[in-house]
């Protein structure tokens, strides 16, 4: 009887050994913090991930730059030393995406929605050689970066000449096509030289005037929808931790991507309908802009896209191509 008992154990430990075995382990990093949305939304998908895998695929999720710093998530996804899937800002990496650096341009965004499905849709056509270095997992852009003051109204786009505007990367770059001065510098440091007067506005989303409390600091809202940009943000994975995956497990991930990637989108534009609210609720002013006014800031702004075709040019893209096929897809 002891013998069958011993042996019963030793076919249960087996069965434990080959269980825990057979679960596979990553690591997720990410900058936004807990309580952010976006970073509510990366937690879940960790959870769907382990839920639809039936367990086999675990993910430790490490928000608020816990594990990797923004600018260094996508690097250390790549060598797969510490991440192993990662979300980041593409602007981060500043000159490693030439060709995804034209989903950021001053396209004239609308939604969250609008700019989330033409990331995804310009990676599925041109699948840029740039993120052969990682699995892509899906892409998500939050909604129409607008332009907005503290003490001086903008009508025209002559009210804005001579301006500084806190704005940095493509944002920058269209300021000052749009004759503003871009002043560079963190979303963190916004507020307090907003507060101060440092600057005389800031180039923004409208969700960070609750996220961030700008609305609290700037008082007049211009609607500069025809020039609007938006930032784009990556989900990637380590692509020899992605091959250890079954293709089960693979075709349950991606059917999850395609799902979170609205998600995504969907609560950008919840946060801007918040972040209105916001403003208005500090007595933030909107300024709408007529259809001729849009226009010659649009005309104003097209240099910056002509300047990408130009630069992206000499890396051997065809940025005219890509920028074509984004405002076909708007």
């Amino acid at each position: 009887m002891k013998k069958w008992s011993v042996l019963l154990a030793l076919l249960l430990c087996l069965s434990w050994a080959s269980h825990v075995s057979a679960k596979t382990t990553f690591r997720y990093s990410n900058f936004f913090p807990p309580t952010h949305i976006q970073s509510q939304l990366a937690e879940s998908w960790c959870k769907e991930v382990e839920k639809r895998t039936n367990g086999e695929v675990v993910i430790q999720y490490f928000p608020a730059s816990t594990l990797t710093k923004a600018d260094q998530t996508y690097g250390e996804v790549v060598s797969g030393g510490i991440a192993d899937i990662g979300m980041t800002a593409l602007g981060y990496s500043r000159g490693r995406f030439p060709v995804a650096e034209a989903i950021d341009l001053p396209m004239g965004y609308t939604s969250g929605v609008q700019a989330t499905a033409v990331a995804n849709a310009m990676y599925e056509k041109f699948k840029p050689e740039e993120f052969n270095e990682t699995h892509i997992l899906f892409f998500h852009a939050h909604g129409p970066g607008l332009i907005h003051t503290r003490d001086k109204e903008i009508n025209t786009l002559e009210d804005l000449k001579g301006l500084k505007i806190r704005s940095t990367g493509t944002s920058g770059l269209v300021m000052d096509a749009l004759g503003a001065s871009p002043v560079g510098t963190s979303m963190r440091e916004c507020y307090p030289m907003l507060q101060k007067g440092v600057v005389d506005g800031s180039c923004h989303p409208i969700e960070s005037n609750k996220g961030w409390k700008l609305g609290e600091v700037v008082h007049y809202m211009i609607q500069n929808f025809s020039t609007a940009y938006t930032t784009t943000f990556g989900v990637f994975m380590n692509k020899n931790q992605w091959s250890k995956l079954t293709p089960e497990q693979q075709n349950a991930i991606m059917e999850i991507n395609r799902e979170w990637a609205v998600k995504h989108a969907e609560a950008w534009d919840e946060s801007d309908k918040e972040g209105m609210a916001f403003f208005k609720e500090k007595g933030g002013i909107v300024i709408p802009q007529s259809a001729d006014e849009a226009e010659k800031w649009r005309e104003a702004a097209l240099p910056v896209l002509d300047n990408y075709i130009k630069k992206v040019s000499e890396k051997g893209v065809d940025g005219k191509a890509v920028v074509d096929f984004i405002k076909a897809n708007m």
